[in-house]
This record gives C-alpha cells, structure tokens and sequence, in this order.
C-alpha cells in the first residue's frame, strides 16, 4: 500500500514554516512536534504560530551564541538583563534590532547598509546617560584606531576600510564591544584595568578585527544556513513522523537538526575570535606596539577569572581558551623585538576614565583618595597621571585651588619624565645598544644631561590632557578671559585636538564673546558637518547674538544627526518664518526642508518593511 497522503494542515505548515523568518524556527519546532504526535491539532497550532506578533522579518535568530561580537548578537545584547551592566544602556541598544539582510559575505549587506545601520543605532547609544561625550578620551581612542588602520592597510587586513569611530561608555566593567560600520566601544574599566598602551591598543585591535573581516555581515549568512538546516531537518522530521505514525521518530530528526544548527553557530563564533585574534595582531605589532600586549592581557584576565571577584564580562563576552593565549604568545616570540614608545596621553586619559566613570561627589573623593595612595605606596604606574586624576576629581568637586595645586604637580612630573625620554632618545643615537639597555632596566640618567637636553628641546613639553584641563579648571571657576588664553594655547599646540577646540569653544561662550564663539563654530561644521557638538555651539552662540535664521537652522542640522526628523523639520519651518531672511537663504531653507522631509519618509518606510 501507498502511505496516506499528508493532510491539508500539514502542507499548510509547511509552506508556512518555510515562510517564516529564522528567529520564529523554536516556535516552529513546537508545532512540527505537536504535528508529529497529533495530527488533528495541526490546525490549531498553524493558526498559532501565524497569529505571532513578536517575530518578523527584521528581526535576527534568538539564539545567537553569546560572546560572538558583542552587541553584533542582535536581539540578546549584551547589554540585555546582565547584572552589574549598565542599566541605561540596556533599553536603547537592545531595542535595536539588527535586520536579516540576507548573506553577508556580498549580498544584500553591504558597507555602505552596515554603516548606515550602525549611525542609527548611535542615534540611542548617544542619547544614553552611560554614554561618555568626552572628546579627550575619543580623541585618544580615534589616534589609536587610526595607527592600527594605517596597519592593516599596509599588510592588505579586511576586505574594506571603515572610518573607525570610538566612544568610551560609563562602565566599570572590563569590557568592548563592535558595532555596525566601524562603531566601537571601550568601558571605562577596560581602559582602567590596562597597564600598557599596548594592552589597550590590542583590544581595540582585536574589535577592529571583527568590523574589518566583516563577521557581522558572516554572521548573518552562518545563521542563515544554519536556520535553513535546523528547518530543514524539522520538517523532514515532521513528515517522517507522519508517514511512520511515530511522534518520537520526528521529534528525534527535529531535535537532532537543531542541535547541528547551534554547534554549527558556536564553531563559527570560536573561528572568528581566532580569526579577530590575528587580525589585531597583526595589526597590533604593525603598528610599533608591544607585540606581547595582547598575550599579556589576556592572562592577566584569566587569572582573575580564577579569582574570588567573578569573570570579567570582556571573559563572558569573549570567552578566553588557553589556545587563545598560547597562539599569541607564540606570534610575539617571532616579531623581531623593538622597544615600543608609548603615548604620554595613555596615563593620563587612563587616569581621566577612572575619575569618569563615577558621577558623585562621595565617589570623586573615594577616588581622589585613592589615586593619592597610590603615589604614598609606590604603587602607581605613572604618579603624574595620578596627579592628574587628583585635578579632575577636584575640579568636579569644585575645589578648584585643590585642583590647579595637584594639575602643577601633575605637569612638573611630567615635564621631568619627557625630559628623561628626551635624553635616552639622544643617547641611543649616540650608543644605541647602552641606551636600550639602560631604558630597559629603568636607569635614571644624571639630572645635568637631562636638563641639558630638555634646554635644547624646542617644542613645549605638554598635553592635550594637562592643557585642557587647565582651561575647563579657569573656565569653571569663573576666569573666562583665563580660559580663554588657555583654550586658544591648548589649540595651537594641538590643531588636531577636538578637545581643545571644544574647550576654547566654551570658554568663548561662557565669556559670552558670542561673535567669536560664532566665527569659530560656524569654521567647524563646514569642516566636519557630521558632528552634531559644533552645530549645536553654533547655535547657542546665534542665540546669543539674537540671530534667529542661523540658531534654527544650526538646530535642525544637530537634531537631524540625532535622528530627530519632526523637531529638525520643525526648526527649519521656524527659520522659514523668520522676516530679515534674504530670497536666497529663503530658497536654501526650502531645499533643505524637502531634503529633510523625504530623508524622514524613507526611514520611516524602512521601518515598516
């Protein structure tokens, strides 16, 4: 005899398991096992699965393996309902929900869509409290990314080359996590728990490493397959059951479906932290970092796993193996040794996101305090930077004579330390091998050849950090004109410096010298029309001016970057209205409101699609 003929439900559920999307195939797997046992039922159950609202064809699988590449994991971030993360955090970030756009190795996701959707998931990354809006800190972050790219360019790592754009978020934790489009996040307590450069650096290296092989975009064509596997094998599983009038035989082909789509997943997520291992080491000693600052790292954190303190999250998040570590101390046993320089900025943005990371006065004294202890016991790694620490936790406690005290002590350590690495750095051009060696075993060299050499040092022994805080400290404390001469000091020394720039912006605005302030701003968004900070100085400076046009025009720009569409429409709708505008300021407003009216209708439909 021929076997009975499937039913019409069971066609019916097949055909609408192959149309559901890969994140509903749990859900799926309950109606082909209730299937397989009771082919009566199949009716009901294919009507329940249709009339499921939370699953849809944005939406990326559930059960992404933890660990994979950070908040790339999609639904279950890992910002989502972990204690001791950040609580600000968790909403925005795990209500951005990566779309499945298909095979990621060419197809659909492209650069240009995994940038664009990274800009919008910014858009709420920004708008969190725990985000740290501090330029000193990105800027330092953006100088490393961008040594580390110039690396990988000159070894041809990564199929494309992303603009890296770095933030620091408020958090204790050890942790980092890739975004779309080159968006990258470093904790505070990562930076905090470095003891190197280097050590940073090979972090950030081994996130870059994510975005340059393009795991997200991998990612999503693994589950995929893996979907379509584990699919596959349920209504394979589902018909046998059927046709052998057994439920046990299909739930026995689904289950085991299942389980070759998950250890697929998780065979993947080993290979690409391998693979961003690599890549960052490459990178790394490319770069002219210490090549064993990855391997270091990594110990020391899996020591600490061992510890009564808990596993670090950068451990949860990137799970360390004992092959990990070994494959990267035997890559830095075969890097040529050279003796890497490290930035004089580290110590000091290290020590600024210690003092960051709290937000009260009672958590800025614990700190201060401690970072003085330090330097008591011989303990810090650099007591200039812990001086610097001590100004910045003063100064947010508004003790600012306490402040300017500990930021001179600061900067006279400092200046005596360059002046140390001056004179090593002459003394190796003279006899190479003797400096090395004395760098190496920590020699102070006479104080004479020191200052000799730092006299003839023409270039001021500074930094960004020491010369921007020592304007924020005047500008806050009420000596506008102060803060003023510094700011512009801390921009020639620095042109580069998004840090000082903001500064001197300030301080001109608090000084209510809003001309300049207006001159200075307007310069900056021509230069740079993606940072939102100088249209918004350029407004607060036209509003001080009783300039209207240019105030809301300069708002629509900044609330358009945040993804504000009604509110930019809304401003440019204002500046419309404004009587002094000329005929053409009249035609740009025009232009520019239809720019924006259809930008926010496109975005709105792909948010329905």
């Amino acid at each position: 005899m021929y076997p009975k003929r499937p039913s019409r439900s069971l066609i019916a559920v097949l055909c609408l398991s192959l149309a559901v999307s890969s994140n509903a195939m749990a859900q799926a797997s309950k109606v082909a096992s209730t299937m397989a046992q009771n082919p009566q039922t199949g009716t009901l159950a294919a009507d329940a699965l249709r009339a499921s609202p939370q699953d849809d064809a944005r939406n990326l699988p559930g059960n992404v393996a933890e660990g994979v590449f950070g908040v790339y994991g999609g639904r279950e971030s890992r910002f989502t309902n972990k204690p001791g993360t950040m609580s600000g955090l968790r909403s925005p970030l795990s209500s951005v929900e990566l779309p499945d756009l298909g095979d990621g190795s060419g197809g659909k996701l492209t650069p240009q869509a995994e940038r664009r959707l990274g800009e919008q998931m910014m858009r709420d990354v920004r708008a969190d409290p725990d985000y740290l809006d501090d330029w000193l800190i990105r800027d330092y972050l953006d100088s490393i990314s961008a040594k580390l790219s110039a690396a990988a360019a000159t070894q041809y790592l990564g199929g494309y080359s992303p603009d890296f754009d770095l933030f620091a978020v408020r958090d204790p934790q050890i942790n980092a996590f890739s975004m779309p489009g080159g968006f990258i996040g470093v904790n505070t307590g990562l930076i905090a728990a470095t003891q190197t450069e280097s050590e940073l650096a090979s972090v950030i290296g081994h996130e870059m490493g994510h975005v340059l092989q393009r795991h997200i975009a991998r990612m999503l064509s693994t589950q995929e397959k893996s979907s379509y596997t584990a699919l596959a094998s349920m209504l394979a599983g589902l018909l046998a059951g059927v046709l052998a009038h057994s439920g046990d035989l299909g739930m026995g082909i689904a289950m085991g479906g299942q389980a070759f789509a998950v250890d697929n997943q998780l065979r993947f997520s080993r290979a690409a932290e391998h693979e961003a291992d690599r890549v960052g080491f490459q990178m790394l000693a490319a770069a002219g970092y210490d090549p064993y600052g990855m391997s270091a790292f990594f110990e020391r954190l899996d020591r600490s796993t061992m510890a009564d303190n808990g596993v670090p999250a950068y451990v949860r998040t990137h799970p360390l193996t004992s092959e990990r570590i070994a494959d990267m101390e035997d890559r830095a046993r075969r890097v040529p040794y050279r003796q890497p320089r490290q930035s004089a900025e580290y110590g000091f943005v290290r020590a600024r996101s210690r003092v960051l990371q709290v937000s009260f006065a009672s958590d800025y004294r614990e700190v201060a305090s401690r970072l003085k202890s330090e330097i008591t016991d011989q303990t810090a790694l650099n007591p200039a930077a812990n001086w610097y620490g001590i100004a910045l936790a003063q100064m947010q406690m508004g003790d600012y004579d306490a402040a300017n005290e500990a930021l001179a002590k600061a900067r006279k350590l400092f200046e005596g330390d360059e002046a140390q690495e001056a004179a090593i750095a002459a003394l190796l051009k003279q006899q190479p091998k003797t400096a090395s060696v004395a760098g190496k075993a920590g020699i102070v060299l006479p104080p004479v050849q020191v200052h000799a050499l730092a006299a003839s040092k023409a270039t001021p022994r500074s930094s960004p950090s020491l010369d921007v805080l020592a304007a924020d400290i005047a500008r806050k404390s009420g000596h506008f004109d102060e803060a003023i001469r510094l700011s512009e000091l801390a921009e020639q020394r620095w042109p580069d410096s998004h840090a000082a720039l903001d500064a001197n912006l300030q301080a001109l605005l608090a000084a209510r010298r809003f001309r300049d302030a207006q001159v200075l701003a307007r310069r900056e968004t021509r230069a740079e029309p993606n940072r939102g900070e100088w249209w918004l100085y350029l407004a607060q400076a036209s509003a001080g001016l009783n300039d209207p046009l240019t105030q809301h025009q300069a708002m629509a720009e900044k609330l358009a970057l945040d993804g504000a569409w009604p509110s930019a429409i809304r401003q440019l709708k204002e500046a419309r209205d404004v009587k002094t505008a000329s005929f053409y300021e009249l035609s740009t407003i025009s232009a520019r409101l239809r720019d924006f009216e259809t930008r926010y209708k496109e975005e709105r439909e792909l948010e329905k699609s």
